[in-house]
């Protein structure tokens, strides 16, 4: 990561400390591979709550601003700095905002660097993003807050299981099934608890790692890790009459009957609060017309352009006391036959049914001052355009959306808070870099299939953050301090790596007899297993004592295996094209001193 910090502004000047965006790291670049999605959440549904009273605790928000403003008149007597703003940036490097602060492309950054400072930072071990924010939030690496990766592993049965969260089943009681335990699995303190035990007002908005909301003195709206109303971390729908749907890592595929004028369908939902093996679901009937279609969502209907975005639609699933609300956008792909794309179903933040705010009327209250937005964690739809589901215009206008909602919260925030600590993190220049970082590179391979229609979309990604920056720049005052930052950097993705396969290639990961083909943990051999990968970059050892059927011994045995592996990883050549495919490997002993480093990958 870079750091910068600057004294500029309207006069008198503000001060203004920023932390820019992104790393470097020598001459090994610290990126990642992801961020993933679909992974679900286990374990039903959260019952549905009662919210009769959330209307009007959002009205009163204003009036709570007043009330800490005048509470705390003598701490801000004492404070030298009034409020302290913090933008984070996912994903942006260090070098490619240089290269755009020289070619005059970032002013507002630029204004920064002129007149504060600009500094290198670096990033965690692992540098992808469930492990980097945790630590921004709590100041400790991941064996001080447990968070390692997006999903970490069942010891007992190698099942992998979302790293960030868990969700307790309710218990039966005489009468009715008590609401499932939401509870987070990131450990260590966040710094708004910790200002919040000082009565320093905070408010949080889309943080990674922060769902399911904590209670603290403060204002906070999860980020990444909230899931979505069928329970996973983001997954959309393609509904189409073209084809019957077929396997794909892509959205959920629904298949559309052909009845009288239109063609009809369900698009599956939560999971049934009163009936855990029963999937709620509307009905979807579209009839097509010049240039779109009409759209009968249950019982609303709205005409859809061809190529367009919908608004946020309000859907509500099951009926009576047991309906669940959602919002999702939808997009129209094809009109005849007809072919339509919707986002992921978003707990409606006018009515949710988890929670995604603390406290709860919170979401409700942005809700009603900026409108509907999207509350899932993983929210810019990566995997659909992998999958061809959608085009780079479509995903871009996503990108464009998503900002302009975060930086309206934002915006939002500051105006109601001017005393205290106002955070916000924006994801989007993380996923258009996952996506088009091959458009800087002319040979990339992806390049010879699909030429990118958007050759500028990393730069444009970049400047939209800048643009951010100004327009806070103008909400700040003298005694204002301003911080920019990312949690990693970005580099050239070509090939990757299978470890597993790797493993089994070298004997430290069997397979059971007859089977062939690509490691799947379903085929492992357990009893002939001594290592296996799981996540991103974790390779765990089968140790005896700690995994279900650990055969590796404690001790001389399992720090001579570490070692082993090290060295073979480290420097691993791509033997396709005489390139080193990884620059090193850890022994996670050596480098975590906290005390969840048990839990962490070997």
């Amino acid at each position: 990561m870079s750091c910068l910090s600057s004294r500029a502004g309207r006069l008198p000047p503000p001060l203004i400390v920023a932390a820019a965006l992104g790393l470097m790291s020598g001459d090994a670049v610290e990126a990642y591979v992801g961020p993933g999605a679909g992974l679900a959440i286990a374990g039903g549904m959260w019952g549905i709550a009662l919210f009769g009273l959330a209307s009007i605790a959002a009205l009163l928000f204003p009036f709570r601003f007043a009330c800490h403003f005048l509470r705390d008149r003598s701490r801000r007597r004492r404070a030298r700095t009034r409020r302290v703003v913090v933008l984070g940036f996912d994903g942006l490097d260090a070098g490619i905002t240089r290269q755009l602060l020289a070619a005059g492309q970032l002013p507002n950054l630029q204004r920064l660097a002129q007149q504060g400072s600009h500094h290198d930072l670096r990033t965690v071990l692992p540098a992808i993003t469930p492990a980097a924010w945790p630590s921004f939030a709590t100041g400790v690496d991941p064996s001080g807050h447990a968070i390692f990766d997006f999903i970490a592993r069942d010891p007992q049965t190698y099942q992998p299981v979302l790293a960030s969260a868990e969700i307790l089943p309710g218990r039966r009681r005489r009468f009715r099934r008590t609401a499932p335990v939401l509870r987070s699995k990131r450990r260590s303190r966040p710094f708004w608890e910790v200002l919040a035990d000082h009565r320093v007002f905070s408010i949080i908005l889309r943080v990674p790692i922060t769902w399911p909301p904590e209670p603290f003195r403060g204002l906070l709206l999860s980020g990444m890790s909230t899931p979505d109303l069928r329970g996973t971390q983001g997954e959309a729908t393609l509904m189409s009459a073209g084809a019957k749907p077929v396997e794909t890592s892509g959205p959920m595929q629904v298949w559309l009957e052909a009845q009288d004028a239109g063609f009809v369908g369900r698009l599956p939902g939560p999971v049934d609060p009163e009936h855990p093996g029963q999937i709620l679901s509307v009905s979807v009937t579209i009839i097509p017309k010049d240039a779109g279609a009409r759209i009968e969502v249950g019982a609303s209907a709205f005409d859809l352009a061809l190529a367009t975005d919908s608004a946020w639609l309000p859907v509500t699933f099951g009926s009576g006391r047991q309906q669940v609300y959602g919002i999702c956008r939808m997009r129209l792909l094809c009109a005849d036959p007809p072919s339509l794309y919707v986002t992921a179903l978003q707990i409606d933040p006018l009515r949710p049914v988890m929670p995604v705010s603390h406290p709860a009327p919170f979401a409700e209250y942005l809700a009603r001052q900026i409108g509907p937005f999207a509350t899932v964690g993983l929210v810019e739809d990566t995997d659909a355009l992998n999958t061809g589901v959608i085009d780079e215009a479509a995903f871009l206008a996503q990108v464009e959306s998503l900002h302009c909602e975060r930086e309206a919260m934002l915006l939002e925030s500051l105006q109601r808070c001017r005393d205290g600590v106002v955070t916000c993190v924006f994801d989007g220049s993380d996923r258009v870099q996952h996506m088009f970082y091959r458009t800087r590179e002319a040979d990339h391979p992806a390049n010879r299939t699909v030429a990118s229609m958007h050759p500028q979309a990393i730069d444009e990604a970049y400047q939209r953050a800048d643009d951010t920056v100004g327009r806070v720049l103008e909400q700040l005052h003298e005694d204002d301090v301003l911080l920019v930052l990312s949690d990693h950097g970005f580099c050239s993705f070509r090939r990757g790596v299978d470890l597993n396969a790797w493993l089994c290639e070298r004997g430290y990961l069997k397979l059971k007899e007859g089977v062939t083909g690509r490691p799947w943990m379903a085929d492992v051999d357990w009893s002939r297993t001594r290592a296996y990968a799981l996540g991103l970059s974790g390779l765990y050892v089968n140790l005896r004592g700690r995994e279900g059927q650990g055969i590796v011994a404690p001790g001389a045995e399992y720090e001579a295996l570490k070692l082993e592996l090290v060295e073979a990883l480290t420097g691993l050549v791509d033997s396709s094209n005489a390139t080193v495919a990884v620059q090193r490997a850890y022994d996670t002993a050596a480098y975590y001193r906290g005390p969840y480093a048990a839990e962490g990958p070997d």
